[in-house]
């Protein structure tokens, strides 16, 4: 097993993790009974090792439909007395609030703990929101570790006090701390409580918030989080380093900075590192800001700290220049990083040769033999062929890989809002423009979010044409499992669902183009809701199962006779394995060339022939 180190390593020992390895360490050390979890970056490496590893440890770990599922899966656990993670990228934690908020709210008897990786400078993900601010509105207390040491440490902390308090908690990681790789001591693994061998104690209406009980939850929760302040006072977490007349208040991966700026400026300075950050310790806050005539605030994306600092300040009447994003003194946006430290600083740049290289433009694009190639090929093409019969008003499109179809040659994908919401964009356009519009969903974000859209299509009886792009994963990602195609359970059929929706529905295969191009040319014409379900396996896992069951990759190449240096293939097709000579005419690459076919399918000269060189 890849990740048995992890589940093996004894108390003393060090590893080196990644931060999100580190996680899941800290869930084994923390008794963790039963977790769950829909892939998001920069969260996923979590689900993987809990994923190998969780039935050797005695957990029960499941890939959930979606973020919200996942999160009702862990409370529930959580109240039956067994200790629960979910966890989950920062937009995830918006598709699960509307259960979390209640969760938060009635409380827990085990411990429970939500992870939400942010994503600050929006690496892999549609904004840079910050999740901290999600602890104000439910009033679940929070952590932010500064690195994988932290990460285990502060989840296996967080388990503790959720139980003792009786109150989830949210620990709050960025994408520099899960995909930060660190030295990390073990400490000893918790006896996991069986799943199953829980019990809830809760009757009838007991865990039900309707008024005027969820008035008196919360009373429960301030009084809860009232509790937490001198524990946030006392805790390690929250600690004073160096000393200066210069002082500076950081948390999370933003520490780490000021942390190497102060020491290789030799910077004499007072940092107050902030690790439990909801309840704040408002009396260390307070004792520090009085000590100083200046402090700065260095955080990831929003002034939550810095918010909650001058509120101190304020209401404890002391005299300090306080300086952060909402002074101007920090960027908002993008992550913080030295040259952001040194800069608000007031500092120059260490001198650094400067180096002048033009790099080539590289926007992403679909792998070799990528399914989604042939499925956006074939729709542009149908869609052009109609051009004065059928209207489209919008392509809308959604999460996954399919997403990259908006770039060039292509052009496919006008408007993506979340998750499943394609679906719903389609019936608001049909409903503004006429029309038909299209909407692109992936077999994972179907399953996610897509199917009570496709309900809504169905029974409001719009115009449109849905198209399922079923690459048999959760490709993006890093090919978890999803309900399509579930590694523990029953595969749930995506034509089946959409058959008991509206029978209209038809499933092709991308690399068959005429095909596939015809079945999305028929459906384009026809009135009402129509399904095309694109089902082709993700080339990536295909090549890798042929490689590791030994069988060769036919190759193509290119007859250069025949090739007219058109750059169909290479312009419009846009297969990372071909390219152009210095004479124009198209080139193969067989190192990148996965024997898909599809190119042959394309070139109108049969200049593409299997068998390479």
């Amino acid at each position: 097993m890849a990740y048995e180190r992890i589940l093996r390593g004894r108390e003393g020992e060090v590893l080196f993790l990644l931060g999100n390895e580190a996680f899941a360490r800290g869930a084994l050390e923390g008794g963790v009974s039963v977790a769950a979890t829909y892939p998001g970056t920069p969260s996923s490496e979590i689900g993987e090792v809990l994923f190998e590893l969780a039935e050797a440890a005695g957990m029960y770990f499941e890939y959930s439909t979606n973020e919200k599922v996942a999160v009702e899966v862990a409370y529930a656990a959580a109240t039956s007395g067994l200790r629960s993670l979910a966890f989950m990228k920062h937009v995830g934690l918006n598709v699960a609030m509307d259960s979390f908020i209640s969760a938060v709210l009635m409380g827990v008897e085990g411990g429970m703990a939500v992870i939400s990786a942010d994503d600050p400078s929006a690496h892999s993900s549609q904004n840079e929101q910050d999740n901290r601010t999600y602890s104000l509105l439910t009033g679940v207390p929070m952590l932010e570790p500064s690195d994988p040491q932290e990460a285990k440490d502060m989840l296996v902390d967080a388990l503790r006090m959720s139980e003792e308090h009786g109150v989830p908690f949210l620990i709050r990681s960025v994408t520099r701390v899960s995909h930060m790789r660190a030295p990390v001591r073990l400490g000893p693994l918790a006896e996991i409580r069986p799943p199953g061998s829980g019990e809830f104690r809760g009757g009838p209406g007991s865990h039900v918030p309707v008024p005027p009980r969820n008035l008196k939850w919360h009373e429960e929760l301030l009084a809860k989080l009232s509790s937490l302040v001198p524990v946030s006072e006392r805790s390690g977490w929250n600690r004073v380093e160096g000393s200066g007349d210069l002082g500076i208040v950081t948390s999370g991966a933003a520490y780490n900075y000021v942390h190497d700026v102060v020491s290789e400026q030799g910077i004499e300075a007072e940092i107050l590192k902030l690790g439990m950050t909801n309840p704040l310790p408002r009396s260390l806050i307070a004792s520090f800001l009085d000590r100083h005539d200046v402090v700065y605030v260095f955080e990831e994306v929003d002034p939550f700290l810095e918010r909650g600092i001058r509120e101190i300040a304020q209401m404890e009447g002391i005299d300090v220049e306080i300086r952060g994003k909402l002074s101007g003194h920090v960027p908002w946006v993008r992550e913080t990083d030295m040259d952001v430290v040194t800069r608000s600083l007031g500092l120059e740049l260490p001198g650094v040769p400067e180096v002048r290289v033009e790099i080539p433009r590289r926007p992403p694009v679909f792998c070799p033999g990528c399914p989604h190639r042939g499925t956006f090929w074939a729709l542009r093409k149908a869609i052009l062929s109609l051009r004065g019969k059928v209207k489209v008003p919008a392509v809308t499109t959604d999460i996954g890989c399919y997403t990259l179809g908006f770039n060039p040659p292509f052009g496919l994908g006008d408007v993506l809002l979340s998750m499943g919401a394609s679906l719903g964009l389609a019936g608001g356009f049909e409903v503004a423009s006429g029309g038909k519009p299209v909407a692109l969903i992936g077999d994972s974000t179907f399953f996610h979010a897509g199917i009570p859209a496709l309900i809504n299509l169905a029974s409001n009886d719009h115009d449109a044409l849905v198209v399922i792009l079923d690459n048999g994963t959760t490709a993006m990602t890093g090919h978890q499992p999803h309900p399509g195609q579930s590694a523990t359970g029953r595969s749930i059929s995506i034509e089946e669902v959409v058959r008991s929706i509206t029978g209209n529905v038809r499933v092709v295969d991308p690399y068959d183009l005429e095909q596939t191009t015809e079945a999305f040319k028929e459906a384009l014409q026809e009135p009402g809701l129509s399904v095309v379900v694109s089902r082709r396996a993700c080339s990536l896992m295909e090549d890798a199962l042929k490689r590791r069951r030994g069988e060769p990759i036919e190759h193509y190449r290119v007859i250069a006779d025949r090739c007219t240096a058109c750059g169909i293939c290479y312009r419009f097709f846009s297969c990372p394995a071909i390219y152009a000579g210095e004479d124009g005419k198209a080139r193969i690459d067989p190192f990148l060339c996965d024997g898909c076919g599809v190119c042959a399918q394309v070139c109108p000269f049969d200049a593409i022939v299997k068998g390479g060189d």
